[in-house]
C-alpha cells in the first residue's frame, strides 16, 4: 500500500461537496484504522465555536474548512483552509497523520492555507483570518 493514507469514496463526496456547493463548510476527517482510509467524521456548516468543540482532545484529525471573512476593504471573502489538528496529547501517530495530510493537501490543490495546530488557541478565528490575509 502507498504510504499516503486514502481518501474513503465518502471523503471524496464531502470535500467535493464543500467546494461545489458551499452548502457546508467544514469537513473533519479521521483515518479509519491503522491502516485505513481517511473517513468523514463531520460534514456541516460549523461556526467557529463548533468547529472547536468538535476536535477531540486527544486524538488527530484532518480538517478542510471554509473560512469566510470580511477583507480589510470590507468585501466578504472564502478561502479554504487544510487543518491538521495534532494535539499534544494525541497518541503519537505523527508520520501517518503527516501522510495523510499530504494526501488532503494533494486532493485539494487550491488551498493555500495549510495550518497544524496543537492546541485550540492556534485555531483562533483572527488567527486564521491573519493567514490568509
Amino acid at each position: 500500500m502507498n504510504s499516503r493514507a486514502l481518501l474513503s469514496a465518502g471523503a471524496v463526496e464531502a470535500l467535493r461537496h464543500m467546494k461545489e456547493t458551499r452548502e457546508i463548510n467544514t469537513v473533519i476527517l479521521r483515518r479509519a484504522d491503522a491502516a485505513g482510509a481517511l473517513v468523514v467524521e463531520v460534514e456541516a456548516n460549523l461556526a467557529h465555536e463548533e468547529l472547536i468543540q468538535a476536535l477531540p482532545d486527544g486524538e488527530p484529525r484532518l480538517v478542510a474548512h471554509d473560512l469566510s471573512f470580511a477583507s480589510r476593504e470590507g468585501a466578504r471573502r472564502h478561502e479554504q483552509l487544510l487543518i491538521l489538528w495534532q494535539p499534544t496529547a494525541a497518541d503519537g501517530g505523527e508520520t501517518r497523520n503527516a501522510a495523510a495530510y499530504a494526501s488532503l493537501k494533494d486532493c485539494l490543490a487550491d488551498a493555500r492555507v495549510h495550518l497544524i495546530a496543537e492546541r485550540t488557541d492556534q485555531l483562533e478565528y483572527r488567527k486564521r483570518v491573519a493567514l490568509v490575509g
